[in-house]
């Protein structure tokens, strides 16, 4: 088989490249290690940039996020028992986000690629890349026991943290860095209430807690734990206890509680790999860097490589220039860096870390307290949760 754009990897980030590229009539493969159906059975993020709605707006797989996502212009920071509101709008000059989860961006996804005839390649393990520094790269792929060849002009390698695509660069061209947290988030969804009509991130002495939502009866929230605990050392009865504690008193005792629906823990590290091209092969998304999620830019930076992916294959097939695709990396790494850099603060500021004792502690209260007494942090706090520009 063979294909202008050979794509690894069936979530939003390969999907969202597959339609941008059909819109230009570029044609694509997506292949995908599962099933659709268990692609969307995976739970995460639901804070999307504005330059994240606005490409999902240019895919055209928009109309239901328009309709059923939650607009927020704001959110808090809960410390020393009090709620302390971010106003992003306020701040920003009239940007928010949007909550919509990524469940839904892939169901929207999944059925504008299929009403557009695109090929999705279910149940497909990639092997490898080879050829990438050829002008026919070629995608090996098992489907069904038996192996296949996809012939491509160019590779998206969009098939996150554990994919085949960034170890099919030379482990000697690979320059990666990477910071592991010692701490977890113990994570469960539950059909009940939100907390509050908007975020709250909480430091408390006992650990980080997080009140999210989906929608106006779907909750999503979270506790910071031990990498030693498991999903069965926490009954629903114990998380909601804990969450409690580590919650203000006046959100607390309104705080509905209900049986969880979802259950899972997820260690924190921070992880960039800087070769994000290989020839004929780009790496987008987690397939290139992970964010501790406390900062919600994990699909929106795989949105934002999407964005200048897209535009360096389409100037390609318009015009044959590969400027573009020369300067991917570079405008990449560059919002990349920022992003783990935002992300990497807002874990440093609102988890407990054991190595850095009561001095550390006090620390985080004295950055907290000038935060809220600062126009100016308070600015660069929205400025980045809104987004950074891409260009």
């Amino acid at each position: 088989m063979r294909t202008q754009v050979g794509i690894i990897g069936g979530g939003p980030s390969g999907l969202i490249l597959s339609q941008l590229l059909h819109l230009q009539g570029i044609e694509s493969v997506v292949l995908e290690r599962k099933t659709m159906d268990y692609v969307l059975t995976r739970i995460r993020a639901g804070v999307l940039e504005q330059g994240c709605v606005d490409l999902l707006r240019e895919a055209q797989a928009h109309e239901r996020m328009d309709r059923e996502g939650y607009e927020h212009d704001g959110f808090n920071i809960a410390f020393q028992g009090e709620c302390h509101r971010v106003d992003l709008k306020g701040l920003t000059g009239g940007t928010g986000v949007m909550v919509y989860g990524q469940t839904e961006i892939t169901r929207d996804l999944i059925e504008v690629r299929r009403a557009a005839g695109g090929t999705i390649i279910e149940e497909a393990e990639v092997l490898g890349v080879e050829g990438a520094e050829t002008d026919s790269p070629v995608i090996r792929y098992k489907k069904d026991g038996q192996e296949h060849t996809l012939i491509c002009d160019f590779v998206a390698g969009c098939d996150g943290y554990h994919g085949a695509s960034r170890r099919s660069i030379p482990s000697t061209l690979l320059k990666t860095f990477e910071k592991v947290y010692p701490f977890g988030w113990l994570g469960i969804m539950s059909e009940t209430p939100p907390a509050d009509h908007e975020l709250i991130y909480t430091r408390h002495e006992r650990g980080f807690a997080l009140c999210s939502m989906r929608n106006e009866n779907l909750s999503r929230h979270y506790i910071q734990c031990s990498l030693d605990d498991s999903v069965d050392d926490w009954s629903d009865d114990r998380f909601w206890d804990e969450l409690r504690r580590r919650l203000p008193e006046n959100v607390a005792d309104t705080l509905v509680t209900g049986p969880s629906i979802e259950k899972s823990i997820a260690p924190l590290r921070s992880f960039v790999c800087e070769t994000m091209r290989h020839g004929r092969l780009f790496l987008a998304g987690d397939a290139a860097h992970i964010v501790p999620p406390t900062g919600a830019k994990g699909l929106n930076l795989a949105a934002s490589d999407i964005y200048f992916l897209s535009r360096g294959l389409i100037e390609f097939y318009k015009s044959g220039s590969e400027a573009g695709l020369d300067t991917y990396a570079s405008k990449a790494l560059r919002r990349v860096w920022m992003a783990e850099r935002f992300s990497w603060w807002m874990t440093s500021l609102l988890h407990n870390f054991p190595e850095t004792g009561g001095f550390g502690s006090r620390m985080q209260d004295a950055e907290l307290d000038y935060l809220f007494g600062s126009k100016a942090a308070l600015t660069s706090l929205a400025e980045n949760y809104v987004g950074l520009p891409y260009e």
